[in-house]
């Protein structure tokens, strides 16, 4: 049977090699408590200890599933904006590179005719 109408929980993790972690549970706590513990043989347990930086919560767990793994695929920036709840630099951190540098103020200097 789907597990569709679980609350789940997105999280992100601060690890001591300074690095982030970002899962997926339908119990936050349990899953903390067996992050801290390093049940799993996965990444935070050679990275321990941890910290939890942010949650979000899903009445759905697909939609938990599609969240972690679109943040996984962010870079750091972009998940330290999330965090920050700065959605006006999440916006444009999710911009293409070219579309950025047409945004910006150009640094040149302007061309001399003659």
């Amino acid at each position: 049977m789907p597990h569709r109408n679980v609350k789940s929980w997105v999280y992100i993790l601060h690890c001591a090699d300074v690095s982030y972690y970002t899962g997926c549970t339908t119990n936050l706590e349990e899953r903390m408590d067996q992050h801290h513990r390093g049940v799993y043989g996965g990444y935070t347990s050679r990275r321990r200890p941890l910290k939890l930086l942010w949650t979000e919560e899903f009445r759905d767990v697909n939609e938990a599933i599609d969240a972690e793994r679109q943040i996984k695929g962010w870079s750091r920036k972009k998940k330290e904006a999330l965090m920050r709840d700065d959605f006006e630099l999440l916006h444009e951190l999710a911009q293409s590179k070219e579309m950025r540098e047409r945004r910006a103020p150009s640094t040149s200097l302007p061309l001399r005719s003659g």
